[in-house]
């Protein structure tokens, strides 16, 4: 009966709490997984991401990600807990080049720090009314920011500045008003976010069924709002601390930085928190 070796790790762990940030579960060796089981795993383990280190003529490895539901071509968490197993298998040193279907993404660590080198990221107006977008936040049009935009750094998003912390905290996503606003690949999903204090509050949504669930810490979006930045013409460099998760009992770190030179730059600690075997 083949086995497979897994870890499971945190990504943007907040002062490096074992059970804060977003957690993911990294297959070590998936040569002889095809796509269909490294789906039913990914809904074995029921996290927002799991992913299958492969073999790489291109970069220090191959890797694809999976949510419960499909595959995803980047997501920013699973990258950064990717390259931590993947320097701990001897990959890599603290600078890693990882393959994914939306590119090859650099990877570096400062010890348990790691920060990844989004791709040069695309946005795109938001047709939709803002009276329509407040009504699927659960808010007031007047709390609705800036231009909204769909921004895509790996994976496209909907990106939306709201006027206050305070409407940040009072958003209350309607399902069915998210499932009629939807990316180029058909997937509907929400980053909201507004200054808190010195740093930002962050908060993201996406649908499960007929629930909506919320994200602990997305550093797709992050890499998004660095989009976003850019996109609405931010003084260069830029940098935020930001705050998520804290809806969903798992308090999460992100920075993002975007640099003069227009690099969308998102760090976060990781922690290795376990490690197993599954038996197929």
């Amino acid at each position: 009966m083949p086995a497979y070796a897994y870890r499971l790790v945190n990504v943007f762990t907040q002062a490096r709490a074992p059970l804060s940030g977003n957690p993911l579960c990294v297959f070590e060796r998936a040569q002889n997984l095809d796509g269909e089981r490294m789906q039913a795993l990914a809904l074995q383990f029921n996290l927002s991401e799991t992913t299958f280190i492969l073999p790489s003529e291109r970069a220090s490895a191959r890797v694809r990600i999976f949510t419960p539901d499909y595959e995803m071509p980047f997501a920013g968490h699973p990258t950064l807990g990717t390259a931590h197993v993947c320097r701990a298998l001897g990959l890599g040193g603290d600078r890693i080049t990882l393959e994914m279907t939306a590119g090859v993404i650099p990877v570096r660590a400062a010890g348990d720090r790691w920060t990844l080198q989004s791709r040069n990221p695309t946005w795109r107006e938001l047709p939709e009314p803002r009276l329509t977008l407040a009504a699927m936040l659960g808010l007031e049009e007047g709390d609705i920011g800036e231009r909204p935009l769909w921004v895509n750094a790996g994976t496209e998003q909907l990106i939306v500045p709201l006027q206050s912390e305070a409407a940040v905290r009072h958003v209350r996503v309607r399902p069915d008003l998210l499932e009629q606003l939807t990316s180029v690949d058909g997937h509907a999903m929400v980053y909201v976010f507004a200054p808190a204090g010195s740093g930002l509050l962050a908060r993201f949504f996406f649908p499960k069924g007929s629930a909506v669930l919320e994200d602990p810490a997305t550093g797709s979006a992050t890499a998004n709002l660095g989009g976003w930045c850019l996109a609405t013409g931010r003084t260069l460099p830029c940098e935020f601390d930001i705050s998520q998760g804290e809806y969903t009992g798992r308090p999460s770190s992100l920075r993002l930085r975007v640099d003069a030179e227009r690099q969308v730059l998102v760090s976060g600690d990781v922690i290795e928190l376990g490690r197993g075997v599954i038996n197929l």
